[in-house]
């Protein structure tokens, strides 16, 4: 790795490393709320962008220049790693991802194919090899999945949902199914990583956006084992992010294990709005990055510099040797004032 990219603010972070200011970057930073990308997002679908490699680089590289960030995040989506295992995606005006045919039965699961996202999902290695190249040589980037959970509970639910029923019945109502449907989603997501990694990226998030539906007992049985897969396999290449919301009974059970298994833990602990910093490293964690509350954004200017510096000022109460990168407690909004955006980025590196 260059020595740029090994030494940079938002690297160290990941190694607990000290740092001159905090580093930032922004779940979403490449999004609605920019004019930049709504021009590009005109020219063709969302699932067009997603794998069209220029374009998914131009949106990747403009967010990183015009807020300044201290990292970049490859424009994609969790999903369509979905497609080349045999589900039918697409994206409803103002709903959202939908799945066409959901699987709720062990012969839905059974059918599943595993292709090498390397073969299958080749417009990744694409955009990732063009943002790679048009970066400064400080900035990292960080490529990214779904969680197994949070897949499968998209690919059983068939699209958003509240309640969960169909991902809960299977996963508590058969077992068997629900056990070889992460074997499949962790295998798929373990090589989907590992590609990226190849490609270029130089850190890795895996969003659990949905797990906060579950209670610790079956979050413990049935996706942490999941979930410590991923990251065992992955660990060690390049910095892991783990971020889900709702998480706060569910954290220490990521540390829980014995320090010879420890490296399954990841090495950044994403936290979202509604739980504190300090949980973060109360649990283990070696890095903690979050968690400014995204609406808060919509808020006159002073109220956000306000809030940011509550969070750098509970995030400088972190012991010795843990680091910290700032980010918000989930993604960027649609319609968030973009100047409000770059003030608070500019806040942070203030700091």
């Amino acid at each position: 790795m260059d020595e740029r990219l090994h030494h940079s603010r938002f690297l160290k972070a990941c190694r607990g490393e000290a740092t001159d200011v905090p580093p930032v970057w922004l779940m979403r930073q490449a999004g609605r709320y920019m004019a930049e990308y709504r021009e590009i997002r005109a020219k063709t679908t969302f699932l067009g962008l997603c794998k069209t490699p220029d374009l998914a680089a131009q949106v990747t590289l403009d967010a990183q220049r015009i807020l300044g960030v201290d990292a970049a995040i490859l424009f994609a989506d969790l999903l369509p790693i979905l497609e080349p295992m045999g589900l039918t995606l697409t994206y409803e005006e103002g709903e959202g991802p939908k799945i066409h045919n959901p699987i709720r039965t062990y012969a839905d699961v059974d059918a599943l194919r595993t292709p090498d996202p390397r073969q299958s999902m080749p417009f990744v290695g694409g955009a990732i090899d063009l943002v790679r190249r048009g970066l400064p040589g400080d900035i990292p980037l960080i490529g990214f999945a779904g969680a197994p959970f949070t897949l499968a509970a998209y690919a059983i639910e068939g699209g958003g949902s509240k309640n969960y029923i169909h991902a809960k019945t299977m996963m508590l109502g058969d077992p068997g199914a629900w056990r070889a449907l992460m074997e499949k989603l962790t295998r798929q997501v373990t090589d989907y990583l590992l590609a990226q990694i190849e490609w270029g990226v130089q850190a890795v998030q895996l969003f659990d956006s949905w797990v906060g539906c579950l209670s610790p007992a079956d979050y413990r049985e049935h996706v942490l084992p999941w979930v410590q897969k991923v990251v065992r396999a992955v660990r060690g290449k390049v910095p892991v992010i783990y971020f889900g919301t709702g998480t706060a009974t569910l954290l220490p059970l990521l540390f829980d294990a014995p320090p010879a298994t420890r490296n399954s833990a990841p090495d950044v602990l994403g936290i979202d709005w509604h739980t504190p910093l300090a949980r973060g490293w109360e649990v283990g964690a070696k890095s903690v990055q979050g968690n400014l509350d995204p609406v808060i954004l919509f808020a006159p200017r002073e109220v956000v510099l306000a809030k940011a510096r509550a969070v750098l000022a509970e995030a400088a109460q972190r012991p010795a040797g843990v680091g910290y990168i700032f980010n918000l407690g989930h993604g960027i909004l649609p319609k968030t004032p973009v100047d409000n955006v770059k003030a608070l980025v500019d806040c942070v590196h203030g700091a």
